[in-house]
Protein backbone atom coordinates (compact mmCIF):
# COMPACT_ATOMS: atom_id res chain seq x y z
CA UNK A 1 0.00 0.00 0.00
CA UNK A 2 1.42 3.84 -1.20
CA UNK A 3 1.73 6.23 1.92
CA UNK A 4 2.10 9.60 0.18
CA UNK A 5 3.78 12.61 2.23
CA UNK A 6 3.42 16.24 1.85
CA UNK A 7 5.96 18.40 3.15
CA UNK A 8 5.13 22.60 3.50
CA UNK A 9 8.03 24.90 3.99
CA UNK A 10 10.16 27.43 2.56
CA UNK A 11 12.89 28.07 0.65
CA UNK A 12 16.36 27.10 2.78
CA UNK A 13 14.14 25.29 5.55
CA UNK A 14 15.24 21.84 4.64
CA UNK A 15 12.13 20.66 2.96
CA UNK A 16 13.89 19.13 -0.09
CA UNK A 17 16.32 17.59 2.65
CA UNK A 18 13.75 15.78 5.58
CA UNK A 19 12.11 14.33 2.12
CA UNK A 20 14.75 12.84 0.86
CA UNK A 21 15.81 11.38 4.23
CA UNK A 22 12.48 10.05 5.51
CA UNK A 23 12.39 8.23 1.82
CA UNK A 24 16.01 6.40 2.85
CA UNK A 25 15.29 6.11 6.09
CA UNK A 26 12.11 4.36 5.10
CA UNK A 27 13.94 2.34 2.15
CA UNK A 28 15.92 1.11 5.01
CA UNK A 29 13.19 -0.60 6.27
CA UNK A 30 12.67 -2.34 2.81
CA UNK A 31 9.67 0.10 1.15
CA UNK A 32 9.93 1.58 -2.40
CA UNK A 33 10.52 5.40 -2.13
CA UNK A 34 10.42 8.11 -3.84
CA UNK A 35 11.63 11.79 -2.63
CA UNK A 36 11.01 14.99 -4.62
CA UNK A 37 10.60 19.05 -4.38
CA UNK A 38 8.50 20.55 -6.54
CA UNK A 39 9.46 24.39 -6.45
CA UNK A 40 10.58 26.69 -9.56
CA UNK A 41 12.56 29.94 -9.06
CA UNK A 42 11.70 30.70 -6.00
CA UNK A 43 14.74 32.34 -3.68
CA UNK A 44 15.31 31.37 0.01
CA UNK A 45 12.17 31.85 2.03
CA UNK A 46 9.41 31.22 -0.60
CA UNK A 47 7.16 28.38 -0.05
CA UNK A 48 7.63 25.25 -1.66
CA UNK A 49 6.54 21.88 -1.49
CA UNK A 50 8.60 18.63 -1.21
CA UNK A 51 7.10 15.13 -1.24
CA UNK A 52 7.62 11.31 -0.39
CA UNK A 53 5.62 8.30 -1.02
CA UNK A 54 6.69 4.64 0.04
CA UNK A 55 5.11 1.50 -0.58
CA UNK A 56 5.61 -2.32 -0.64
CA UNK A 57 5.93 -2.39 -4.18
CA UNK A 58 7.76 -0.53 -6.99
CA UNK A 59 6.26 3.02 -7.66
CA UNK A 60 5.13 3.97 -10.96
CA UNK A 61 3.87 7.58 -10.67
CA UNK A 62 6.29 10.45 -11.39
CA UNK A 63 4.31 13.50 -10.15
CA UNK A 64 3.51 15.58 -7.20
CA UNK A 65 0.89 14.60 -4.48
CA UNK A 66 -2.27 15.92 -4.43
CA UNK A 67 -3.91 13.53 -1.98
CA UNK A 68 -1.60 12.81 0.51
CA UNK A 69 -2.15 10.79 3.44
CA UNK A 70 -0.39 13.16 5.78
CA UNK A 71 0.88 16.58 5.83
CA UNK A 72 4.12 18.30 7.46
CA UNK A 73 4.32 21.83 7.85
CA UNK A 74 7.66 22.90 8.30
CA UNK A 75 6.85 26.57 9.10
CA UNK A 76 3.09 27.56 10.56
CA UNK A 77 3.36 31.10 8.59
CA UNK A 78 2.66 29.19 5.63
CA UNK A 79 -0.79 28.81 7.11
CA UNK A 80 -2.29 32.09 5.99
CA UNK A 81 -0.61 31.47 2.22
CA UNK A 82 -1.24 27.85 1.42
CA UNK A 83 -4.38 25.62 1.83
CA UNK A 84 -2.44 22.86 3.38
CA UNK A 85 -5.65 20.99 4.01
CA UNK A 86 -5.87 20.50 0.03
CA UNK A 87 -6.39 16.97 -1.50
CA UNK A 88 -5.61 15.32 2.17
CA UNK A 89 -7.46 12.12 2.63
CA UNK A 90 -10.41 11.74 5.04
CA UNK A 91 -8.33 9.44 7.50
CA UNK A 92 -4.79 11.33 6.64
CA UNK A 93 -3.61 13.94 9.77
CA UNK A 94 -1.28 17.21 9.77
CA UNK A 95 1.76 17.71 11.79
CA UNK A 96 2.39 21.45 12.41
CA UNK A 97 5.79 23.27 13.90
CA UNK A 98 3.86 25.89 15.74
CA UNK A 99 4.12 27.51 19.13
CA UNK A 100 0.14 28.00 18.72
CA UNK A 101 -2.62 26.19 20.65
CA UNK A 102 -3.97 23.15 18.84
CA UNK A 103 -7.06 24.86 19.28
CA UNK A 104 -6.17 27.98 18.08
CA UNK A 105 -4.52 25.99 14.81
CA UNK A 106 -7.62 24.15 14.58
CA UNK A 107 -9.53 27.42 14.19
CA UNK A 108 -7.36 28.99 11.98
CA UNK A 109 -6.66 25.79 9.68
CA UNK A 110 -10.75 25.17 9.27
CA UNK A 111 -9.77 21.73 9.84
CA UNK A 112 -11.61 18.56 11.79
CA UNK A 113 -9.34 15.91 11.17
CA UNK A 114 -6.66 14.44 13.31
CA UNK A 115 -3.72 17.25 13.90
CA UNK A 116 -0.56 17.04 15.92
CA UNK A 117 0.93 19.94 16.88
CA UNK A 118 5.24 20.40 18.30
CA UNK A 119 7.29 23.07 19.06
CA UNK A 120 10.41 22.12 16.67
CA UNK A 121 11.80 25.38 16.58
CA UNK A 122 12.12 24.84 19.79
CA UNK A 123 13.23 21.75 19.94
CA UNK A 124 15.95 22.56 16.64
CA UNK A 125 17.56 25.46 18.97
CA UNK A 126 17.84 23.49 22.44
CA UNK A 127 19.49 20.92 20.73
CA UNK A 128 22.35 23.51 18.56
CA UNK A 129 20.31 23.51 15.33
CA UNK A 130 19.03 26.44 13.40
CA UNK A 131 16.62 25.07 11.55
CA UNK A 132 13.44 22.20 12.51
CA UNK A 133 13.34 19.90 9.50
CA UNK A 134 15.56 16.72 11.34
CA UNK A 135 12.96 17.53 14.58
CA UNK A 136 10.11 16.90 12.49
CA UNK A 137 10.95 13.52 10.93
CA UNK A 138 12.05 12.22 14.31
CA UNK A 139 8.48 13.60 15.87
CA UNK A 140 6.66 12.00 12.26
CA UNK A 141 8.70 8.74 12.92
CA UNK A 142 7.60 8.58 16.25
CA UNK A 143 3.35 9.08 15.34
CA UNK A 144 3.76 6.67 12.64
CA UNK A 145 5.89 4.31 14.44
CA UNK A 146 7.44 4.28 10.94
CA UNK A 147 10.40 4.88 9.96
CA UNK A 148 11.87 3.60 13.32
CA UNK A 149 14.13 5.82 15.00
CA UNK A 150 17.19 3.74 14.33
CA UNK A 151 16.44 3.65 10.51
CA UNK A 152 15.93 7.95 10.74
CA UNK A 153 19.60 7.97 12.62
CA UNK A 154 21.00 5.46 10.24
CA UNK A 155 19.76 7.66 7.30
CA UNK A 156 20.41 10.87 8.62
CA UNK A 157 23.77 9.92 9.14
CA UNK A 158 24.57 8.45 5.43
CA UNK A 159 22.56 11.43 4.00
CA UNK A 160 24.18 14.33 6.05
CA UNK A 161 27.55 13.21 6.40
CA UNK A 162 28.28 13.81 2.89
CA UNK A 163 28.05 17.65 3.68
CA UNK A 164 28.13 17.67 6.52
CA UNK A 165 31.13 17.57 9.86
CA UNK A 166 30.44 14.69 12.29
CA UNK A 167 29.90 17.46 14.56
CA UNK A 168 26.77 18.59 13.33
CA UNK A 169 25.45 15.35 12.23
CA UNK A 170 25.28 14.26 16.01
CA UNK A 171 23.38 17.42 16.41
CA UNK A 172 21.06 16.15 13.68
CA UNK A 173 20.91 12.78 15.49
CA UNK A 174 20.10 14.23 18.62
CA UNK A 175 17.60 16.63 17.17
CA UNK A 176 16.20 13.46 15.30
CA UNK A 177 15.70 11.70 18.89
CA UNK A 178 14.05 14.66 20.74
CA UNK A 179 11.42 15.26 18.14
CA UNK A 180 10.69 11.15 18.35
CA UNK A 181 10.61 11.80 22.18
CA UNK A 182 8.24 14.49 21.95
CA UNK A 183 5.86 12.94 20.22
CA UNK A 184 5.55 10.28 22.26
CA UNK A 185 3.92 12.60 24.69
CA UNK A 186 1.96 14.58 21.70
CA UNK A 187 -1.75 14.33 21.90
CA UNK A 188 -3.48 14.04 18.79
CA UNK A 189 -6.63 16.23 18.41
CA UNK A 190 -8.98 14.51 16.45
Amino acid sequence: MMKEIRWHGRGGQGAKTVSELVALALMHHGYFVQAFPEYGPERSGAPLQAYTRSSDEPIRLHCGVTDPDLVVVLDDSLLHEIRVTEGLKPEGFILVNTKKTKEALRLQLGFDGTLYCINADKIAVETGLLYSNVVMAGALGGILGNPPLEDLKRAAEEFLSIKLSPKIVEINLKAIEAGFRESQHMEELA
